[in-house]
């Protein structure tokens, strides 16, 4: 683990090892023209306790995690092809996933400019201009009608003027160099919020689409057992037609075929807002998306946990936040580089001439060459206040670090102890349900036996009606369990891959077209 950051709440200025190096003025500027020196602390990651295990992890039984295997698709564990065909949408039609993306296309773009700032500008500049001072003369009438002319005097002049110059600021305190470092951990950290943003989208597509399919599973159980309660509803019918079963019997079995047709109707209100919020996440109109009912037949994968550190390292939302701890580090330096002077180096040559046949000739070309230093004398404490600013932006982004860890951390303990307890609860649940079909079916036979009165079968037929869908409901919970523990632990991302995202936001063209 790295080592925490020196306190530098009671210091303004801070040298990293190679400022200290620089030594007298002759050395500084020497220093300045092979590279210079870098204000501001050096950035060390803050150490943040994760715990040796997780505690919920006691007795997990996990698959051994195949490090040599591709990692990205997460969602195949599940075995659903129709997801996978969904996930592929969401990857490129999902516009909170765009907006993830044009943010971190604008990053790479300010680091591209910051990065310009290390190389001399060169501008050009070519004009013309006609001057006229003084008046015309001027003809005049007085009272008696005599005409009299004021003199006047006009001077005209032409200019014409074509010249370049270059300009650079000598990076004497590391401000430019800073500044890059602060923008390419901006980069990375807007890199990693856009993988969370599609590993956050990846995981509602997954939840909601499990919640529509156990549904889809509650509503076919559901019109099974309709038809079976008109059975009995059309058998107590007969046989109080031919006196052998009362009316109140054939009041129950219609109360209970209606209750099910109403729960099966509220079914379907609730199929239709998760479609819709498919169809979103797929970037689809509602009115145009339909996902049609399908055969399911869930796989519950067992997913390696392994350890809290490693978190560090798989989640996005860490990784986005450690660097922007990296970049609140760098803008320190830069504030404190407002102490010193800047030096800039600038040269210009051009023609000049009030003649066009003399404008490009030897007489008329001028030149400039030479240095700028420009040093703050008085601010009224503004870069005092800036160099504090700088340093509590970074104790928040540290606090807000450790928290998004801590929370990451609890996350995962969450979803072991729900998947762990409801395992245990599924196992129960099961044989609450084969004791309830079996007690249908013991009941169901008596009852067509002329042993037991109907209305003895509504209660079991209700129990078990009621245990079949309780078991539905418990499968969906695993499933969605499941989801939320692998996008707890990362789903495939690493922080490998903010290495790949900086080189790409160096050299990212510019894009025309819109998500």
């Amino acid at each position: 683990m790295s080592k925490t950051l020196p306190a530098r709440s009671g210091a303004p200025l801070f040298f990293s090892s190679s400022c200290r190096r620089a030594g007298t003025a002759v050395g500084i500027v020497l220093a300045a023209m092979l590279g210079g020196c870098a204000m501001g602390p050096d950035y060390v990651r803050p150490t943040v306790a994760t715990g040796t295990a997780f505690k919920e992890a006691a007795g997990w039984k996990a698959a051994e995690p195949r490090d040599h295997e591709q990692r990205g698709p997460w969602w195949e564990v599940f075995g659903d092809p129709v997801l996978s065909g969904l996930m592929e949408q969401v990857a490129t039609a999902n516009q909170t996933i765009a907006q993830a993306e044009a943010q971190y296309r604008q990053a790479a773009a300010v680091l591209r400019a910051t990065r310009s700032e290390l190389f001399p500008s060169v501008t050009g500049n070519a004009s013309a201009t006609r001057t006229g001072t003084g008046s015309r003369s001027s003809v005049t009438t007085n009272s008696n009608g005599v005409v009299t002319n004021q003199g006047g005097s006009q001077s005209i002049r032409n200019q014409y003027n074509m010249n370049a110059s270059v300009s650079w600021e000598v990076d004497l305190w590391g401000r430019i160099r800073r500044s890059l470092e602060a923008d390419a951990a901006s980069v990375e950290a807007s890199a990693a919020n856009l993988a969370n943003a599609h590993l956050s989208a990846q995981a509602e597509l997954a939840r909601t689409y499990f919640q529509l399919r156990i549904l889809d599973e509650q509503q076919r159980l559901l019109d099974e057992t309709i038809k079976v309660y008109e059975r009995s509803l059309r058998l107590n019918e007969n046989r109080y037609a031919v006196g052998v079963a009362a009316k109140a019997e054939i009041a129950q079995a219609r109360t209970q075929l209606e209750s099910t047709r109403a729960q099966a109707v509220d079914l379907r209100w609730q199929r239709s807002q998760l479609e819709h919020a498919i169809a979103i996440l797929v970037g689809q109109p509602p009115s145009e998306f339909s996902l049609p009912p399908a055969a399911f037949r869930p796989v519950l994968p067992a997913i390696p946990v392994g350890l809290p550190s490693e978190l560090l390292e798989r989640r996005p939302d860490i990784a986005a936040a450690e660097r922007q701890v990296q970049a609140a580090n760098a803008r320190i330096g830069v504030a404190q580089t407002a102490y010193f002077p800047s030096l800039t180096l600038s040269a210009s040559l051009g023609y000049r001439s009030s003649q066009f046949s003399d404008w490009l000739t030897a007489p008329a070309r001028f030149w400039s060459l030479g240095p700028a230093l420009a040093a703050p004398l008085f601010d009224a404490g503004l870069r005092r206040a800036q160099a504090q600013q700088a340093q509590a932006a970074y104790d928040q982004q540290v606090a807000a670090y450790r928290q998004t860890v801590l929370s990451a951390l609890a996350e995962v303990e969450n979803y072991l102890s729900q998947l762990r307890v409801m395992e245990e609860e599924q196992a129960v649940q099961q044989r609450a349900l084969d004791a309830a079909r079996e007690s249908l079916r013991l009941t169901t036979n008596q009852f067509e036996s002329g042993l037991i009165d109907y209305l003895s079968v509504v209660s079991v037929q209700t129990a078990a009606l009621n245990n079949e869908r309780t078991a539905l409901s418990l499968l969906g919970n695993r499933l969605t369990a499941s989801v939320n523990l692998i996008a707890a632990l990362g789903g495939g991302w690493h922080v490998d891959a903010l290495a790949s995202a900086g080189g790409k936001a160096a050299e990212a063209p510019e894009r025309s077209e819109t998500q």
